[in-house]
């Protein structure tokens, strides 16, 4: 007979039930994207900027 393992190594397999983490650009895109609706929020409360009369002449 050989001398085959009965069982797969485990040393080079990753551990069951976990899932690798985010790619960078997916954690990036999505910091951007919170800081945007954050800073409209800020604009909006304040109602600094984010209207209609925002372009004209006061």
């Amino acid at each position: 007979m050989t001398d085959s393992p009965s069982e797969p190594s485990t040393t080079t397999a990753p551990a069951h039930g976990t899932a690798p983490g985010a790619p960078r650009w997916v954690k990036v895109s999505g910091a951007v994207a919170l800081a945007v609706v954050i800073l409209f929020l800020v604009l909006h409360l304040t109602g600094s900027g984010m209207g209609p009369g925002m372009h004209g002449g006061h």
